[in-house]
């Protein structure tokens, strides 16, 4: 956020916005895409008439836009304000407690741990993140001997519908060194079938409750900035944005910036 572009009465007014817990809940429900006033009302858990009010609030410092579809208004992040929307929403949201604000979840999806047989779809799955190219600076799928080496034991988790995996969720270590042994990399996938359906809200809700029952104190993720969803997905359960690290690493001969997160465990014992 810089003084260049943006006023000090709007700098003022845009933090005075935030301070409201309740409508940063529905910030962070609008930047992971475009919703509908009725879809934030059910997954903050709120009238339709108080999601009004916040929202305008929000328009007033230039943080969304409300459109009009097919007779439906529907919200957005405005474009214009995005980075400085994340900034100050990560501010604010510093000074509070972890929160779980990921609302509604679905029901026809099971959890369970991975197991040997799941290897296949696993790094089907991985394929179809790498071939997004919003996902992983990673090219190609690591053999199954790799993966296996990499993720701690304890914390590996698999989404199924109808009895087929669909999506997965890992931790690695961050270090061999003892005094990091609490510290541990996420990795989230969910097959291309499978998007939109909250599968990614249940591995990360699960992910987050066992690093905590798991004596990990930090779990860190590394995201690019253009993946808003998955931004705002970590902020959902308590990650906060450390900053953004420029010109990170290339993919595809291109440099590219990621947006540094971590969640720090109110439970875990130290």
């Amino acid at each position: 956020m810089s003084s260049e572009t943006l006023d000090t009465d709007l700098l003022a007014r845009r933090f005075a916005c935030l301070g409201d817990p309740t409508r940063l809940q529905v910030l962070r429900l609008v930047t992971a895409g475009p919703i509908s006033i009725d879809a934030i009302a059910r997954d903050a858990a709120i009238e339709p008439s108080s999601v009004g009010a916040h929202l305008e609030a929000l328009v007033d410092v230039g943080f969304v836009d409300i459109t009009v579809h097919d007779k439906k208004s529907v919200v957005n992040v405005a474009e214009s304000a995005y980075s400085d929307l994340v900034e100050a929403a990560t501010v604010v949201a510093a000074r509070g407690q972890i929160r779980d604000t990921l609302g509604s979840l679905p029901e026809d999806v099971v959890l369970r741990r991975m197991n040997d047989g799941d290897w296949d779809a696993v790094r089907a799955i991985y394929r179809e993140g790498i071939d997004t190219g919003t996902a992983t600076f990673t090219t190609s799928v690591p053999p199954m001997e790799k993966l296996d080496a990499q993720w701690l034991p304890d914390h590996r988790w698999v989404a199924e519908i109808d009895g087929l995996v669909v999506g997965w969720a890992t931790l690695s270590p961050t270090s061999s060194r003892d005094c990091y042994r609490g510290v541990a990399e996420n990795s989230i996938y969910v097959g291309s079938a499978a998007r939109g359906r909250g599968v990614g809200k249940l591995l990360l809700r699960q992910q987050v409750q066992a690093a905590d029952a798991g004596e990990i104190w930090t779990v860190q993720s590394s995201i690019f900035p253009e993946n808003r969803a998955s931004v705002a997905l970590h902020q959902a359960v308590g990650f906060r944005i450390v900053g953004t690290r420029s010109r990170i690493a290339q993919l595809e001969g291109q440099w590219r910036d990621t947006v540094f997160l971590e969640r720090r465990s109110g439970t875990a014992s130290l």
